[in-house]
């Protein structure tokens, strides 16, 4: 059981991280450093800056909360013209689905870790252990998705969306709502922030695991 415990919390603290981080980054206040940030693009369309502001946080909220998809259907321009498109909000309503499964999992998976972590309570050598080679894992697999994203973003990009939602049900005109309020490069800065942050945070627990002495 031990063994089985700590190989587990090495394989799970990747995912836990991530997830975490990328729950920290679903902010209005996330949107709101990028949208005012020397360099962050303009949209072409006209959407102004307070506009986006505006925007952007209800397709934050709607990922977040138990609406339906008429909490973004029902939005509007001020002259009447619908926010979001059908094959926008279709497209929402996935990664909504996305968005909930992963994070009822990663609820999941952190149960059962608090359960690794109870049966390797008295052994505390062992429980630094299993943390911190999953936090040496953690920086591996980071540095190796950072400098594919870095070096490869839009085969990164790609591969990310085929993975998850069917072909072809992601992607949109430049003048669509969605990537007027989150173009390429607000993905690109999000896949930075996560990236260093988690790597930030897996160094942080290989330090401090790495202090545990045997008693």
């Amino acid at each position: 059981m031990k063994r089985i415990a700590k190989l587990y919390l090495t394989l799970i603290t990747a995912p836990l991280i991530v997830i975490l981080i990328v729950r920290l980054i679903m902010t209005p206040a996330f949107v709101y450093f990028e949208y005012n940030r020397d360099g962050f693009p303009d949209d072409e369309y006209g959407m102004t800056t307070a506009e986006r502001i505006e925007y952007a946080p209800y397709a934050l909220r709607y990922l977040l909360n138990g609406e339906d998809i008429d909490y973004l259907g029902n939005l509007s321009f001020p002259d009447n013209r619908e926010l979001f498109t059908l094959r926008e909000l279709r497209h929402m309503r996935d990664v909504k689905l996305v968005t909930q499964v992963a994070f009822a999992g990663a609820i999941l998976a952190g149960i059962i870790a608090l359960g690794a972590i109870f049966i390797l309570r008295r052994d505390l050598l062992q429980l630094a252990a299993g943390l911190r080679h999953g936090a040496i894992l953690t920086v591996g697999l980071l540095i190796t998705i950072a400098l594919l994203s870095i070096f490869s973003w839009d085969f990164f990009f790609t591969g990310f969306h085929q993975l998850f939602f069917e072909g072809g049900t992601w992607q949109f005109y430049y003048s669509d709502t969605l990537i007027r309020l989150f173009p390429e490069q607000f993905w690109f800065d999000a896949a930075l922030t996560i990236g260093g942050l988690t790597i930030l945070s897996a160094i942080t627990l290989y330090f401090i695991t790495n202090r545990v002495k045997s008693p």
